[in-house]
């Protein structure tokens, strides 16, 4: 079954997935905001939702700053992405790694996005762990968006728009 999944994702994503179908290796060659990018890899430009974290969104409090932070990150730089599924609007979700750093769990540290536990159980314990301190750590420290009192949660956020 597993072997169908990768083959067909394979074929989606115009056979630049790698033998293991988990990883994709290209240059940051845009930044929307602060957790979606696009990869370059062999001459397609595919659309990253970082996984594990949720960025306030561009028109919210630290919108702006989050997408600057994540452009700090990754723009113009060679990356990785660990990924294993494709959203509902056809981005691929994955950990963007960039000369070995985890750009998701940077946003957390530097307090520009949330840990977005909603979609927890699809990281690795690791990657959970280090998530969730990281933005415990932030909010303690009063880091980014934690500065505000009572920062809304881009979730929230988008569901206030609708």
């Amino acid at each position: 079954m597993r072997l169908c999944s990768i083959t067909a994702l394979t074929v989606l994503l115009g056979g630049i997935v790698h033998a293991h179908g988990e990883t994709i290796v290209g240059k940051i060659v845009a930044v929307s905001d602060g957790d979606t990018i696009t990869l370059l890899a062999e001459r397609r430009e595919i659309k990253i939702r970082v996984a594990g974290i949720d960025a306030p969104e561009k028109k919210q409090s630290f919108g702006q700053r989050a997408k600057a932070a994540l452009s700090d990150c990754a723009y113009g730089k060679a990356a990785s992405v660990d990924w294993k599924k494709i959203d509902r609007y056809g981005r691929t979700i994955g950990k963007v790694l960039v000369e070995g750093t985890d750009c998701g769990l940077r946003q957390i540290e530097l307090g520009m996005a949330w840990h977005y536990k909603a979609y927890q159980k699809e990281q690795s314990t690791d990657d959970r762990i280090a998530y969730a301190k990281a933005e415990i750590e932030a909010k303690e420290a009063r880091r980014g968006l934690w500065v505000e009192d009572s920062p809304v949660a881009p979730w929230d956020f988008r569901q206030a728009g609708r």
